[in-house]
């Protein structure tokens, strides 16, 4: 359920795009100065977002360093350091990570997600004392989210993802204490519109194992195959992920951003739809 929420390239100026690999490699450096190296192999692109956003609220200039990594060992790359944001998208990446492999290990008895949130839980032990409430946050939400889906009952697609849109909400307005109303509600609408074309993006291979999914619980009633069912939701799904888009850009609207604006609204305003473009089968990527 990660990695959805990124900048559309094609859109975005060089610098901005150099901008935001520089936060996502501050985020990869964060997570190894706060957790260890092991950890770093859950980062994701929708924490990298959180970074930015949460960086954005401060006039403070970003301080940058050029360095060599494992990834890219011949050519140093831009890294954001020394970034209070970024340690708390860092802990909030490994977390979310964490218990997707929890759920993981639930949903299809697997052996290696048992064995990597073992691991893993291990690394969240080193989580700053600071952390704690948020954490009970998501873990509380994740639950609900969890018995929601185990215990289905004719809910509704607001009901089944109201408990990772809170969770979302809570996320990108519990570090910082201004624009708390604005900053809950573009993390709720953000949140919902994750779990949902998640939902949909995994609607076939889900279909196919016969596991739960949201899409095809509320809205295939008379168990159409795969294709059929498909065309006959898409006009709704994406109606839906429009308008909670367009939510996250006019909550961003209400918050006095004071840095990277541009980017900010590329990954909102064009990230999120090329994003559905490419889920829907709207846009072919060539390699």
């Amino acid at each position: 359920m990660f990695g959805y929420v990124t900048p559309c390239k094609m859109e975005l100026k060089v610098k901005d795009f150099e901008k935001f690999k520089a936060y996502y490699c501050g985020l990869c450096r964060a997570i190894k100065k706060n957790f260890g190296n092991v950890p770093r192999l859950a980062l994701n692109y929708d924490m990298t977002f959180l970074a930015v956003l949460l960086d954005s609220l401060s006039d403070e200039k970003i301080k940058v360093s050029r360095e060599l990594c494992a990834v890219h060992p011949t050519k140093k790359r831009l890294i954001l350091v020394d970034n209070s944001p970024l340690d708390y998208a860092a802990f909030c990446n490994v977390l979310l990570a964490y218990y997707k492999l929890v759920d993981d290990t639930y949903d299809d008895s697997s052996k290696l997600s048992k064995f990597y949130s073992a691991i893993l839980s291990t690394y969240l032990r080193k989580a700053s004392m600071k952390y704690k409430e948020v954490e009970s946050q998501i873990e509380n939400s994740l639950k609900e989210l969890s018995v929601l889906e185990k215990n289905f009952t004719n809910s509704s697609l607001d009901e089944l993802s109201h408990p990772f849109a809170d969770l979302t909400g809570h996320i990108l307005s519990s570090y910082n204490k201004n624009n708390v109303e604005n900053l809950y509600w573009l993390g709720y609408n953000l949140g919902k519109w994750i779990y949902i074309i998640d939902a949909f993006d995994d609607l076939e291979k889900d279909m196919s194992s016969k596991k739960f999914n949201a899409i095809n619980s509320i809205f295939n009633t008379t168990n159409l195959p795969y294709d059929e069912f498909k065309t006959s939701i898409e006009d709704r799904v994406d109606f839906t992920l429009v308008n909670c888009a367009e939510a996250c850009v006019n909550y961003l609207k209400a918050i006095p951003i004071k840095k990277n604006h541009e980017l900010l609204y590329n990954i909102l305003q064009f990230g999120l739809m090329e994003k559905m473009d490419k889920v829907f089968g709207r846009l072919e990527i060539s390699n």
